[in-house]
């Protein structure tokens, strides 16, 4: 990883977001049973971010997968308790359960769409929001 990043530690991550920087935070934890989706809702908990942004292939979160299922609907924003009643496939149970259980919101859009990330950041509405 290094000279292109530093490896992830909780206290730097929260020091470079108090001084005004942004930390990005990439990759999973390498531990067995946790993939990046719950990885990131894991270290969103623990910085205790605004809001966990997940970017992905499609613009937000579907009752089934657009790519698949032209009937397939977007929700504009849904409960943790949907999403994982119905399991929603966008991200893992794990993740969905984390983030509700530490009540961390999660955006989900499309990460191809240039200047989605730059509207996100603005406070515009992008994708869809998940949250208690």
């Amino acid at each position: 990883m290094e000279p292109v990043a530093r490896y992830y530690m909780r206290d730097d991550a929260v020091k470079v977001m108090e001084e005004g920087g942004v930390a990005l935070i990439a990759g999973g934890t390498g531990n067995p049973f946790f993939t990046t989706d719950s990885g990131a809702a894991l270290r969103a908990l623990e910085i205790k971010a605004d809001a966990l942004l997940k970017g992905t292939r499609v613009d937000g979160v579907y009752t089934a997968d657009p790519e698949k299922d032209p009937t397939a609907v977007k929700y504009d924003e849904l409960s943790f308790d949907k999403a994982i009643a119905d399991r929603l496939k966008v991200m893992d149970q794990t993740a969905f359960s984390l983030c509700r259980e530490g009540n961390m919101p999660i955006i989900v859009f499309d990460m191809n769409r240039k200047g989605n990330l730059t509207a996100l950041l603005e406070g515009r509405k992008v994708g869809t929001l998940v949250h208690v």
